[in-house]
């Protein structure tokens, strides 16, 4: 069987679906919400919902880590953010919320590199992982692949639960002829705490991924609301079919490993509940969230998103963009709701869409019947 389709007489492709393309379909048995279990383990660390917020610095500072910690989530410190550039940042994170109001704005991508050419200080690492883990929650930073070979010992010693590797697409086997290049396998193997990595979009480099070591991959180029890789690069993937993808590479490596089970976390792209609830359905055991949790009250950004692409010094291939604020954190995760367009209660809303086709937990749900239903308007 084939899934190619001819685009012209010298080209054939695959045809993918975005989550907007697919629909869940209901079951012939429904349950009580109050029933259903959200919550999730990845190594020896378990969670009440399977939400990890991206590193991004208008989602995540070390307060708002803290405080997805305690509501049950996983928080990420982006470790080349400005809270490890600055020591008190907050006059920077003013600064760019009150940059000029348009997208696409050169000026303003002008100014945020500027802001992020500030250096990276080892000892700043240090003392941001330190107040997260005084508070008790679970202690989760994330470099870049560029950046992890320099500054990985100050992160590991400053006690990380949690290790996150993410980049726009991150493999196992890159080459460079100048440099070389960080040997994934070796390093995931001598470190002493689980490392997340990704991002990746197929089955082939995410089985590469998983034969690494790696507890879960990443899936999808993060940053989706405020990304212009497809328009920069001509690089996409739509979520729904990278998403079975990678659970497809799941599944084989669990066969030729032994049982080895890697986590499929969806990363990118997910703004509201209904895309929270398809990724999983299309086989995710987590999400990584940017937009969503940057619309609550606590984020650094105010209200604005961006993401590191948007600050890249040679090809910035991001925007910074107004996603506006739907009230405190707990409101957006828990609700009670108050905006129809599911930006709000992420979780009743996931809840009750399990609730519905009759799932008790976030395995047996990843068997739920989908349909391909192209998004119209």
């Amino acid at each position: 069987m084939t899934y190619e389709i001819e685009i012209g007489r010298g080209k054939r492709g695959r045809r993918a679906y975005s989550l907007d393309d697919i629909a869940i379909v209901p079951n012939r048995r429904t349950r009580d919400p109050r029933d259903v279990s959200v919550s999730w383990q990845i190594d020896a660390y378990k969670f009440d919902m399977p939400v990890i917020a991206a590193p991004m610095d208008s989602a995540m500072s070390p307060e708002t880590v803290i405080t997805l910690g305690r509501l049950g989530g996983l928080g990420v410190l982006d470790l080349e953010g400005l809270w490890t550039r600055y020591e008190d940042p907050q006059s920077v994170l003013d600064e760019i919320a009150a940059l000029a109001d348009e997208t696409n704005s050169p000026a303003v991508t002008r100014r945020m590199q500027e802001l992020y050419r500030a250096p990276i200080q080892p000892e700043l690492i240090t003392s941001r992982l330190a107040e997260i883990r005084a508070a008790g929650v679970t202690v989760a930073g994330s470099l870049t692949p560029q950046r992890t070979q320099e500054h990985y010992k100050t992160v590991v010693a400053a006690g990380v639960d949690i290790f996150v590797i993410r980049g726009t697409t991150v493999s196992a086997e890159h080459v460079s002829k100048d440099h070389e290049p960080l040997n994934l396998k070796q390093f995931i193997y001598e470190l002493d705490v689980p490392v997340i990595v990704g991002g990746a979009a197929g089955y082939t480099p995410a089985l590469h991924l998983m034969r690494t070591g790696a507890a879960g991959v990443l899936v999808g180029f993060g940053g989706g609301a405020t990304t212009t890789t497809r328009r920069a690069l001509g690089i996409h993937s739509p979520m729904a079919s990278a998403i079975s993808d990678v659970a497809a590479a799941r599944r084989d490596y669990m066969d030729e490993s032994g049982g080895r089970y890697v986590h499929v976390i969806a990363d990118g792209g997910m703004g509201a509940s209904g895309d929270i609830v398809k990724a999983i359905a299309m086989g995710a055991d987590a999400v990584m969230l940017g937009s969503a949790l940057a619309r609550a009250d606590e984020a650094p950004g105010k209200g604005w998103h961006w993401g590191q692409e948007a600050h890249h010094l040679e090809l910035p291939r991001g925007d910074r963009v107004n996603v506006g604020t739907v009230g405190p954190l707990e409101e957006v995760l828990f609700g009670p709701g108050h905006h129809t367009n599911g930006t709000s209660n992420l979780i009743g809303a996931l809840r009750r869409s399990m609730a519905t086709t009759g799932y008790s937990d976030l395995k047996e749900f990843q068997r739920v019947d989908v349909v391909v239903s192209p998004y119209l308007g």
